[in-house]
């Protein structure tokens, strides 16, 4: 992990920010490592260190951030607040491709800074390194699937808005609740195996375990893709076709535009009998990309792609549903249609 000088930065922060920036109010708070961080009372400038931060601080407190990780695509912006769409471009202090511009992060003058991820001790020691050597209070919060609505609660809780958080919380704990009844209903051999297909060739693929796959797993499919890695393996088209997936899911456009005249992929059963879907990805992906929150709305479209006669209700009406309670947002029948591709 490619970390920038932090006594450079720090004392940088420190001349640039007004004193008030730092004025901690004395709310103390536990973060998901155990860490005991004082944060504002109100934080009012957030910068969130990673996607899956940033989605998760844009759904609960939008206007307290700073910026984007990554500057939302054009085709994005429509399904995205008016206030946030414009914000600056200001990089990630975390994960593959760290590229945080220090210039620009200086003039943001956050108040706090916020990850949701992956909880291990490279991701607790650059928290507690940050926050020591610049003085921006720096929180860690659990990003696993199962922890989903504790991390929005606790989440809320160190932005200042905790009813807020009371309501995605509440509403990611009925999703799960509604898939883990379903699944009661189907026995495991019965359920689908699955192939998550990523990049143009559908070639790059989550081994059991990895975080790009849990919400595969979640949901009860059975991932096909066995690795030595926990992350992203690389396989070929005979490796896929001896495993035989009854359902390919994927992410590109390209490979899903394709795949089905390509002739080494003829003998795959999802492609054969025509159970190839890609998943939406605007303003965020369905699967992962990033993997935070926005993986509930990928819940309620796989239990419908994976359990056709099984799945409950109107899908388009479900997530139109959770872009008007997370993204604020309600898609129009025709934002729909081209979202879901139906």
């Amino acid at each position: 992990m490619k970390l920038f000088s932090f006594k450079v930065f720090a004392l940088a922060l420190a001349l640039a920010a007004p004193a008030s920036a730092f004025a901690l109010d004395g709310r103390s708070v536990l973060d998901a490592t155990g860490r005991e961080v004082l944060v504002p009372a109100e934080p009012a400038r957030v910068f969130a260190a990673g996607p899956p931060a940033a989605t998760l601080l844009y759904t609960l407190k939008p206007e307290a951030m700073v910026g984007w990780v990554r500057a939302p695509r054009a085709g994005d912006l429509p399904f995205l607040l008016p206030q946030v769409r414009e914000l600056p471009e200001l990089g990630r202090l975390t994960g593959r491709g760290d590229t945080v511009n220090l210039e620009v992060l200086l003039s943001a003058q956050p108040d706090l800074i916020v990850d949701y991820g992956t909880i291990n001790p490279t991701y607790i020691d650059l928290a507690g390194r940050v926050q020591e050597q610049t003085g921006v209070p720096y929180a860690l919060i659990d990003g696993s699937f199962e922890a989903m609505p504790q991390a929005i609660r606790q989440m809320a809780e160190i932005l200042g808005v905790p009813e807020r958080g009371e309501i995605l919380a509440a509403y990611a704990e009925a999703r799960l609740a509604e898939v883990d009844a379903l699944l009661e209903k189907i026995p495991e051999e019965e359920r689908p195996t699955v192939y998550l297909a990523r990049g143009p060739e559908g070639l790059e693929s989550p081994a059991r375990g990895s975080i790009n796959a849990e919400i595969i797993e979640r949901v009860g499919g059975r991932n096909v893709t066995v690795a030595e890695t926990r992350g992203l393996a690389t396989v070929s088209p005979e490796q896929v076709l001896a495993w035989a997936p009854e359902v390919v899911i994927t992410i590109d456009k390209d490979f899903a535009a394709k795949v089905g005249a390509a002739p080494e992929w003829s003998g795959v059963p999802a492609v054969a009998e025509g159970r190839v879907y890609l998943a939406p990805a605007t303003p965020f992906g369905f699967i992962d990309s990033p993997p935070s929150v926005n993986r509930l709305a990928g819940l309620i479209w796989l239990t419908h792609k994976l359990y056709p006669e099984q799945a409950e209700g109107d899908l388009r009406e479900k997530i139109a549903e959770f872009y008007e309670i997370f993204y604020a947002l309600r898609p129009d029948e025709t934002q729909l249609t081209a979202l879901l591709g139906e």
